[in-house]
């Protein structure tokens, strides 16, 4: 049987790995653990196709230990034992390296008998698990182990393992032959495969195999192939074109604009395309930009909608992103608060605005009392209603309105609130 694509390209060494710079990167945490030789019990946490098995393949061959896979899905006690029976023996002389897939289908009883040899460093335990270890890996083994969060593959990444797995192809499988790749099918492959890169490995696989070489044996591999090698339609989408803008530019403006039904149409067009990264990061700016004061609680909601979306992947985030999008777009709206904050950025750049008023200044140290620095500050909790007027913008600037209430429910309530006590308070 012919051995998978991605498992033929495996990297070899860290430079090979595409993705994981915040983990594998020069001068980061676990690069420099895995050339130092010695690595400890982990946990690898993110994704199928990201790296976790690479990674882990790459420390055992570093640390010189025997390295052995389970798959927790079909792997059993009696399978620990016949590992742990190879210890102290010519066949595993340096010790051994587990690498776990899937912990999180092994039960409590099934983690614990790895406990004694974790303790005594004779296996070296490489747990790897799509779901959250917190939730799912029990106290006594996530305790002596560090976690590290592998995440999905940016598209530009994948780009570059899908080149370099066609070049290494054209003196194997492919030898005396041209490869070509049209740019539009790189994307596709690259985009449509949701940061997993054994995914995206897999579609060029298939596009060259359905792809007759021409009378010169050029092999060329267009969108179209790249289409039906993925099952998966194209989008009009340029990461780095108008399209892309275009898109994420509707899709505000829908939200923005209170349709639900838009907002989740271009919601969708982002996720055919697998461009997660610009989904979550344009619906925290939404939560904050567009409904902002009216519902200040959305963003709060919107957030723990984006992280999970993160730790979900495709196709699941789907759902908790089509909560975030139709939360925003039906809720009210304010942008008051990007109003304030740019009239605020832009009096810095223009005015000269001052020193900040004496009685404000900090006081905390000798010798401010007799710089004058605070001695008139008024404590307003000390005071009804946790309030008293006084000067808090500098003085060139002093009748300044950056903030003003929208006309949403919330933050009249709040209007109301604060006109009734500085009116009482003479302000």
């Amino acid at each position: 049987m012919k051995t998978p694509l991605a498992d033929r390209l495996r990297p070899k060494t860290l430079d090979e790995v595409v993705g994981q710079q915040h983990l594998i990167g020069e001068g980061r945490v676990l690069r420099n653990i895995i050339e130092n030789g010695e690595a400890p019990n982990m946990i690898f946490y993110g994704p199928s196709g990201v790296g976790k098995t690479t990674v882990a393949n790459i420390i055992a061959e570093k640390t010189g230990k025997t390295l052995h896979r389970l798959n927790a899905t079909t792997a059993s006690v009696s399978d620990i034992k016949s590992i742990t029976a190879t210890l102290d023996s010519f066949l595993a002389p340096e010790g051994v390296l587990l690498y776990l897939d899937e912990i999180q289908h092994f039960n409590k009883k099934q983690q614990q008998s790895l406990l004694e040899f974790m303790e005594n460093g004779k296996i070296t335990l490489i747990a790897s698990t799509t779901e959250n270890p917190h939730f799912y890996v029990y106290n006594a083994v996530l305790s002596r182990s560090s976690v590290f969060e592998f995440k999905p593959v940016p598209a530009e990444d994948i780009e570059k393992a899908l080149l370099r797995a066609a070049d290494e192809l054209k003196s194997s499988d492919y030898k005396g032959f041209e490869i070509e790749i049209h740019d539009d099918a790189l994307l596709h492959m690259a985009g449509s495969s949701g940061g997993d890169v054994r995914k995206a490995l897999n579609s060029l696989e298939v596009a060259l195999l359905v792809s007759r070489p021409d009378k010169n044996k050029k092999i060329t591999v267009t969108l179209e192939t790249a289409e039906q090698a993925s099952q998966k339609k194209a989008m009009r989408y340029d990461r780095d074109g108008d399209s892309h803008y275009d898109i994420l530019s509707a899709f505000q403006k829908s939200i923005r604009g209170s349709d639900p039904d838009a907002a989740v149409h271009y919601l969708a067009r982002l996720i055919s395309a697998g461009d997660l990264p610009s989904i979550c990061r344009r619906l925290l700016v939404i939560a904050a930009e567009d409904v902002g004061l009216a519902y200040p609680q959305a963003i709060t909601v919107v957030k723990a909608c984006v992280d999970s979306a993160l730790q979900l992947g495709f196709p699941e985030a789907r759902v908790p992103l089509s909560e975030a999008v139709i939360l925003l777009a039906t809720a009210p709206k304010s942008n008051s608060a990007i109003l304030a904050i740019d009239a605020a950025m832009a009096d810095i750049e223009k005015r000269d605005t001052g020193d900040v008023p004496e009685h404000l200044k900090d006081s905390h140290y000798s010798g401010a009392e007799k710089l004058g620095h605070g001695t008139e500050y008024k404590y307003p909790h000390s005071y009804p209603n946790h309030y008293i007027p006084q000067e808090y913008l500098p003085k060139n600037i002093g009748d300044t309105k950056y903030y003003e209430y929208g006309d949403n429910k919330t933050e009249q309530t709040a209007k109301q609130y604060w006109d009734k006590i500085k009116k009482g308070s003479g302000k």
